[in-house]
């Protein structure tokens, strides 16, 4: 099983989204591991988007998880990675497809709504961040017979 990252920015908090994404995500079938309510201190942002340090739109990612409390998530699946990244879209709002999470809740990439792993290493990194192994849980998925 593959896990994820999944971050909904404090745009989707102050918009009473959280629901309706989240709700998305497990009709896909995925299955959450992992779901915290917080706030990003600097560190952690900087920890969080290393790879982009030095890039013009690093404060701005920075400045953005850092304003409000986001919500951290953790799911696990079959190409969970791939699943996820189709659901949220293209990075850029004009680049993203109706239906996906980005093209029908965001109109600014400077205030992307939700960040998604890229790769799986990547994901593993990311929840690692965010979470300790004793707030992952594991569990059977009944239904999955269905899926």
């Amino acid at each position: 099983m593959e896990r994820c990252f999944a971050m909904l920015k404090p745009g989707v908090l102050n918009r009473r989204i959280v629901g309706e994404v989240i709700t998305r995500l497990e009709r896909k079938g995925l299955q959450l591991v992992g779901l915290k309510l917080m706030n990003v201190s600097d560190s952690l942002a900087a920890k969080h988007y290393a790879e982009h340090v030095g890039k013009p739109f690093y404060q701005g990612l920075v400045d953005y998880i850092t304003s409000g409390p986001v919500v951290v998530m953790a799911w696990q699946g079959d190409e969970c990675v791939t699943l996820v990244r189709k659901l949220v879209g293209a990075t850029k709002p004009a680049e993203a497809a109706p239906g996906t999470i980005r093209g029908d809740f965001c109109a600014h990439t400077q205030h992307n709504v939700i960040h998604a792993s890229d790769c799986a290493e990547s994901g593993e990194r990311e929840i690692a961040l965010y979470f300790t192994e004793d707030e992952l849980i594991s569990w059977t998925d009944e239904s999955a017979c269905w899926l």
